[in-house]
């Protein structure tokens, strides 16, 4: 143990320059991580680091299986089965073969397949959870094809586990994984509550209860010699309910989660073994060919293959897009096959070295594509690379034939519902627009005309006759969402929000009639804003000239200079 606690002491002394660098330039922390991870991998004896590297994906697992949402994927579950499972069987089927056609044997061109098909949970959602956009219908779908993946993930490890192809001991593995799985569920629905109030609103007393639950499901998993991330999967389903109900505890396990984000990326670069520098010429070809075929397949040809079947399926092309960029890198899941295969004698070490090499770098790229990733589907749809598809648009969408002169209001949330509610109650005509699958049957039910569509797209201001309205207000505080709109230059007056004030200051300038800014107005004045202009109390210019003295702007000035009389 102490070895284990001396290893973890030397990857985050090494860690600690190299994130301060990352912050300080505002860069993604990912890439640094595995950085020091390289180098602190000379430091460090490969034994503890394949150790650590389990304990830590075990724990991360553990963390994904508190935050699984059901309600949040459902709506779009089916959709994502068949994007998850299509995903596993071309790519899995192409690293397979790439495999054997660079001279691996078949029984270890499997691994190469499972880490091209898998997609991780950890830079999919976890880490980049504040960029993901989770309550938008490309966030829905990454989650929930990463649950399934997750889920086929977890059945590859019993069968790894159980270190051969016969019958009775992958029978007897699945068997016992089911088991705690079972036990998890029992545990969720009948007793968390009830160590909840036992804990009698002590979080502290909530995470040690939690924490036990954890080291009770390894430990079983441990004793019926089941992988301990299959333990601390189903410890993660015990645990899982509604963060508001116990926000204290699910504060205190995001940090802990976030601890361990951190352990897992320096590990994967501590294991990665440097072609040339530590293995000879003919040796560091093998491995670069196999590892940049992977990389290849993960990073370029699965994100392809994801947009096409989304496409296919009826939805827009941002969307499908969006959502293969949160799916373009390694698994978590394949590093533990992986370790597991080579501790069990499975895998050779030039085969595992591949695929460590290829999840580092997927994972690099992979930061990288989702911090950039509005950018690089602009840039493939200016140049004509995605179909026409809307499908789902039409399917989930009503909007009176003929409709005009009407508000479109964009967002379902809690500002958004009193935006129509103020419209019904003037008699006001008004088209909500709508992204969140969650939100979708409540708009459906509850709204008389609204648009189940992405507000970054052409298509949805058509279906939302903006041409014909009187106003669009948006209560959606996003960057991207607000710029976008204000590039359209509607006829129609423009109501957004913002928490910047020099973004403010640019849309005013691009000719938007008020933008909301957090700190200096609330939302239910944004309300009472809107509502004087629909009843004819203040007009768009007096509302304009309001929003410049708000911000210390002269009036007088050529700020956003186009018309907005509605």
């Amino acid at each position: 143990m102490s070895e284990l606690l001396t290893a973890v002491s030397i990857l985050f002394i090494v860690a600690g320059p190299f994130l301060l660098v990352a912050n300080r330039f505002d860069l993604p922390t990912v890439p640094f991580l595995i950085i020091a991870g390289i180098v602190a991998g000379g430091f460090v004896d490969e034994d503890l680091v394949l150790e650590l590297a389990q304990y830590g994906i075990a724990l991360l697992v553990f963390s994904f299986g508190i935050g699984i949402q059901l309600d949040a994927v459902r709506t779009v579950l089916a959709d994502s089965e068949i994007a998850a499972f299509a995903q596993i069987a071309v790519l899995g089927g192409l690293g397979t073969a790439i495999g054997v056609v660079l001279g691996v044997a078949p029984g270890e061109a499997i691994y190469l397949g499972v880490a091209a098909a898998l997609s991780s949970t950890i830079v999919g959602t976890a880490l980049l959870e504040s960029e993901i956009r989770m309550e938008l219908v490309h966030g829905r779908l990454a989650q929930s094809i990463q649950l399934v993946q997750d889920l086929v993930a977890i059945v590859f490890v019993l069968v790894v586990g159980a270190g051969t192809l016969a019958a009775d001991p992958i029978a007897t593995q699945v068997g016992y994984g089911v088991a705690l799985l079972v036990v998890a569920i029992v545990v969720n629905r009948y007793l968390f509550d009830l160590i909840g109030r036992l804990a009698g609103g002590s979080d502290e007393l909530m995470i040690i209860g939690v924490v036990s639950l954890l080291v009770m499901f390894v430990g079983a998993a441990e004793l019926a010699g089941v992988s301990i991330v299959v333990g601390a999967f189903a410890a993660g389903l015990a645990v899982r309910h509604d963060p508001a109900a116990y926000l204290g505890l699910f504060n205190g396990l995001d940090s802990i989660r976030d601890f361990f984000v951190a352990i897992f990326f320096v590990t994967v670069g501590a294991l990665v073994v440097l072609p040339f520098v530590e293995t000879g010429t003919a040796e560091s070809v093998e491995k670069l060919l196999l590892a940049g075929g992977l990389v290849a397949l993960t990073a370029v040809v699965k994100p392809a293959v994801t947009t096409a079947i989304l496409i296919y399926q009826g939805y827009e092309s941002r969307s499908a897009a969006l959502t293969s960029l949160h799916t373009d890198q390694v698994s978590e899941f394949a590093l533990i096959i992986a370790i597991e295969a080579l501790l069990i004698g499975l895998l050779s070490q030039s085969v595992f070295d591949a695929i460590i090499l290829a999840a580092a770098a997927t994972m690099i790229t992979s930061s990288l594509s989702q911090r950039y990733n509005e950018g690089i589907y602009r840039a493939l749809a200016d140049r004509g690379l995605f179909p026409e598809r809307h499908g789902k648009v039409d399917a989930w969408s009503a909007v009176p034939d003929g409709i005009a002169d009407h508000v479109v209001v964009v967002g379902y949330g809690r500002q958004g519902r009193r935006l129509v509610e103020v419209c019904e109650s003037l008699g006001q005509r008004y088209v909500v627009v709508e992204n969140d699958p969650l939100r979708r049957e409540r708009v459906a039910s509850e709204c008389e005309a609204y648009v189940f569509g992405d507000a970054m797209e052409t298509y949805t201001w058509e279906k939302a006759a903006v041409e014909d309205a009187r106003l669009v207000v948006s209560a959606v505080d996003s960057e991207p969402v607000s710029r976008r709109i204000a590039s359209f230059e509607f006829d129609a007056d423009v109501v957004l929000r913002s928490s910047d004030v020099e973004l403010a200051l640019e849309l005013l300038e691009r000719g938007v009639v008020y933008v909301g800014v957090s700190d200096l107005l609330a939302g239910e004045q944004l309300v009472k804003h809107v509502q004087a202009v629909l009843r004819g109390e203040r007009t768009p210019e007096e509302l304009r000239a309001e929003m410049m003295g708000e911000l210390d702007v002269d009036p007088t000035s050529p700020v956003g200079t186009r018309s907005v009389v509605g």
